[in-house]
């Protein structure tokens, strides 16, 4: 039986430099970056889980459940991947950041055609700034769960990125540089807002 995909949208973060929750906030007036992130997933993923820490308690949007963090050994993001795998270790995972405004469906679908071109491998876009993996925008296949965590305990680093680094992830180019973009500080919201 082939894996199914399921997504994850990560909004366990702090938010430290915006000063409030990035998945609240609303580029467009109709919904929160939250809602949107979730229904981009629902368009290419069989089911889409909301990646939290068990204080946050998100409403979850329609059609979506939340994931808590689970898995004590990883921190930040990698906790949360690693804790939705543990979850469903029969789906293969795609994984958003919750703070991707420029994001859009033929970005996603492009990344899950080259997932499913070859054996099930890490794959993840290339940075159109610097060239390294976008581990937050990313598919981590069933069963690669146990081997990040076992790499991160090694390396002592609970980086998604370095791992996709030293697990050399399958890369993809992106069409539109600015698709993967994200807003982290109140500045950066405001001049988006200013320009729409």
């Amino acid at each position: 039986m082939d894996s199914p995909l399921y997504g994850l949208v990560l909004v366990g973060g702090k938010s430290q430099r915006m000063g409030r929750d990035k998945a609240l906030l609303s580029y467009d007036g109709q919904g929160t970056q939250l809602e949107r992130t979730a229904a981009l997933l629902q368009s290419v993923c069989e089911r889409v889980y909301i990646s939290q820490r068990e204080e946050q308690a998100f409403p979850c949007p329609e059609g979506s459940e939340a994931i808590y963090d689970s898995v004590s050994e990883a921190k930040g993001p990698l906790c949360g991947i690693l804790s939705a795998m543990q979850t469903h270790p029969e789906a293969h995972w795609l994984v958003l950041a919750c703070d991707l405004p420029y994001l859009q469906v033929p970005t996603l679908e492009k990344l899950i055609r080259t997932f499913q071109a070859a054996t099930p491998e890490l794959t993840a876009y290339k940075s159109s700034h610097d060239g390294l993996p976008e581990p937050l925008c990313a598919i981590y296949p069933s069963g690669s769960g146990q081997g990040l965590l076992q790499l991160s305990q090694e390396l002592g680093k609970s980086c998604p990125r370095k791992l996709l680094i030293v697990n050399e992830a399958k890369l993809v180019d992106q069409d539109d540089p600015r698709s993967l973009d994200n807003i982290n500080t109140a500045a950066e919201y405001e001049a988006i807002q200013d320009a729409n």
